[in-house]
């Protein structure tokens, strides 16, 4: 037809001789709907499992959407009430901090829109806070070790952490560990003065 855009699934034929004005107009609609499909999506699907709770997975298998997809829009639309909703950056921005208490989500939400990150770059500063958050909880993190001895031997050990120390077997273990490590951090360093004194 003449004068009409005609769309299809995988195509959109716009007529000839189409006014700049009209086109770009179209090309905002276009850019509105991609942008706002999967926010779309999943307040449909939250919707149709509040409404419909019995027959909304019938209802999506018969519009041929992959249900999988769908639920993760659902689960990060969930995650945000509209009011809390940024305008300026995408869905998948959204997505990155979804995971996050509400409030580092508008921390990371903020900075995104601020100094205008990209949803990748928004990832990989996420990520990086991650890691160094990590970091600084391993340096207090407890260590666990495990040791096979022969019964006598650990019998030996609890007899005399019960009876030099007065401590139960685990405290003893520890101060015992630690005593041998000042020890021979003592006999390294005096090693270290006596070799560099000759």
């Amino acid at each position: 037809m003449p004068g009409v855009a005609v769309t299809r699934r995988t195509s959109f034929s716009l007529p000839p001789d189409i006014p700049i004005a009209d086109w770009s107009r179209i090309g905002h609609q276009i850019n509105a709907i991609s942008a706002s499909s999967a926010w779309w999506l999943g307040d449909w699907l939250i919707y149709g499992r509040t409404q419909y709770p019995n027959l909304y997975k019938k209802a999506i298998e018969q519009t041929a959407l992959d249900y999988q997809t769908l639920r993760n829009y659902a689960w990060v639309a969930r995650q945000y009430p509209v009011p809390r909703r940024r305008v300026s950056l995408s869905f998948q921005h959204h997505a990155e901090v979804a995971a996050l208490t509400p409030l580092e989500q508008d921390q990371w939400l903020d900075r995104a829109e601020r100094f205008g990150w990209s949803r990748n770059g928004l990832r990989n500063r996420v990520r990086a806070s991650r890691k160094v958050h990590r970091d600084e909880l391993g340096t207090d993190r407890s260590l666990k070790i495990q040791m096979t001895v022969p019964p006598s031997q650990k019998q030996r050990w609890m007899q005399a952490a019960a009876s030099e120390s007065e401590q139960d077997f685990l405290a003893w273990m520890v101060a015992v560990l630690d005593d041998a490590a000042t020890a021979t951090l003592r006999t390294t360093a005096a090693r270290c003065v006596e070799g560099s004194a000759g």
